[in-house]
């Protein structure tokens, strides 16, 4: 009989892995990528390590040597790092060559991609420094993994290593510009692609493109079928934002991915007070354009971009079938969520008009509400949700809603309702502490964050309405681009 121990490869420290990199082996350069290394730094440090990811990645706990190669200081035999190609449309409009200005690319193992973002200058850098500021970065790390345990597509995140060097930011974009702590995360997926890769090209190089990601990615489809599959995974990754009042915050071209997953986590929010139009980007303020209520416009929006860069490769009554899956997708999807969320068997007009009238009569929190909703048998049993006083209307909706909701109701709703997402006074809190040496409280969020869904009575401050004194205060709310 074979030993149990035999049965599971050992695992590996990072610098012992095999790494191979077919976006390198199998697309041209220059086109779709450069090749690019990583600058070195001063006085890398780890301060956060996922061990979850880690495991699924086979990787023993991060030794000296892998610290050193998750700051760019090292590779190992088989890394071809990288910098990828794209254009894109920012804010409505298209913005030409972009391309992968602080991200570099190692290479491959157990079919995930590992990049290092703010590792240095890229060929994409443009007037920038290629560098990340310890605040981006630590948004990016935790939320990455925080989207995962809440079960949506999403990149991952690995590491979190400080430069040792300072970065200069002008936070505000306010003419101050001043230094800030340097670091670098270890992005993971199985590819970064995104739809921007295949505006910028040429047919034939779009093709080329398209072939690799359906090898690789969506094995067995022709082109039409890849392009509405794409189609329904973006479908589905909006009512997975918008089920969760999770608002991205930077929706252009270059930042949705090809595979349907959450990418590229910059000034992202989570809707507290509930507000269609909330954005937690100050640079998207005049317009809202990616306010939180647009997200499912805007991604097919975006998707007729895409389509209109495929025209060459799917004939047109194709692609225009496909957007039309899309929002099939999204309204059956949603239905369903939105159901599940009020743990009732189907939705009505009346409730469902009643319910978001409720909800944007007052300052009501998001997630809290419908967490509550879960056992709430009279209006006072939602009162934690309110940051004022409860609006006129939630005591008929509530009467209405007893009447449909199921009554055994509350172990359903609480599997789709979270009781602990990454608020952004959250991040600034554990950015703090990390800036004075002091990871515990990343740490605990990291263990909280992880379990979403259950009780975690011993943390109930992580589960807590913003308090007032986070309301104005900078990266509590909004947040520029500033990284």
């Amino acid at each position: 009989m074979t030993p149990v121990a035999a049965a599971f490869p050992r695992s590996l420290d990072l610098a012992e892995a095999r790494f191979s990199s077919r976006f390198v082996a199998e697309l041209p350069a220059g086109a779709t990528y450069t090749i690019v290394q990583p600058t070195p730094v001063a006085a890398p440090k780890l301060l956060a390590w996922s061990g979850g990811l880690a495991a699924e990645l086979n990787l023993s706990s991060p030794s000296s040597r892998t610290v050193e190669i998750l700051a760019g200081n090292a590779l190992t035999p088989g890394m071809l790092p990288y910098s990828a190609r794209y254009g894109g449309h920012q804010f409505g409009n298209w913005a030409g060559q972009l391309g992968d200005g602080r991200a570099i690319t190692l290479g491959e193992i157990a079919g995930q991609e590992l990049q290092l973002k703010g590792a240095g200058l890229t060929p994409y850098s443009r007037t920038a420094d290629g560098r990340a500021v310890l605040r981006s970065s630590l948004r990016e790390f935790l939320c990455s993994e925080a989207m995962h345990w809440l079960g949506v597509p999403t990149t991952r995140a690995l590491s979190l290593v400080a430069t040792g060097e300072p970065v200069i930011r002008d936070m505000f974009y306010d003419g101050h510009p001043a230094p800030e702590p340097g670091a670098i995360v270890c992005r993971v997926a199985p590819s970064f692609v995104r739809f921007g890769n295949f505006q910028i090209l040429a047919d034939d190089l779009k093709k080329q493109l398209a072939d690799f990601v359906i090898r690789h990615h969506f094995s067995g489809l022709s082109h039409e079928e890849w392009f509405a599959e794409v189609c329904k995974r973006t479908a589905l990754l909006m009512v997975d934002w918008m089920r969760l009042g999770f608002v991205h915050g930077v929706m252009n071209t270059d930042n949705l991915s090809i595979l349907g997953l959450t990418i590229d986590y910059g000034p992202y929010g989570w809707l507290e007070g509930y507000d269609p139009q909330w954005t937690p980007n100050t640079t998207d303020l005049p317009g809202r354009r990616y306010c939180y209520g647009n997200q499912p416009q805007i991604a097919l929006w975006n998707l007729t971009r895409l389509a209109e860069a495929l025209l060459g490769l799917v004939e047109k009554e194709k692609l225009e079938k496909a957007l039309g899956l899309y929002a099939e997708t999204y309204q059956e999807a949603m239905g369903k969520a939105l159901a599940e969320k009020l743990g009732v068997e189907a939705l009505d007009e009346e409730l469902v008009t009643g319910l978001f009238r409720t909800l944007g009569e007052t300052e009501t929190d998001f997630t809290l509400f419908f967490r509550h909703l879960a056992r709430a048998e009279k209006p006072a049993d939602l009162h934690a949700a309110y940051y004022t006083q409860p609006g006129p209307s939630l005591a008929a909706w509530l009467k209405l809603y007893l009447s449909r909701a199921k009554p055994d109701r509350a172990e359903q709703m609480n599997r789709v309702n979270p009781k602990f997402i990454f608020r952004n006074y959250l991040a600034v809190l554990a950015i703090e502490a990390m800036e004075k040496g002091d990871a515990a409280p990343l740490e605990r969020l990291m263990r909280v964050l992880a379990r979403p869904y259950d009780e975690q009575p011993q943390e109930e401050d992580l589960a807590a309405r913003r308090p007032e004194w986070a309301r104005e205060r900078a990266g509590c709310s909004a947040l520029s681009c500033s990284s």
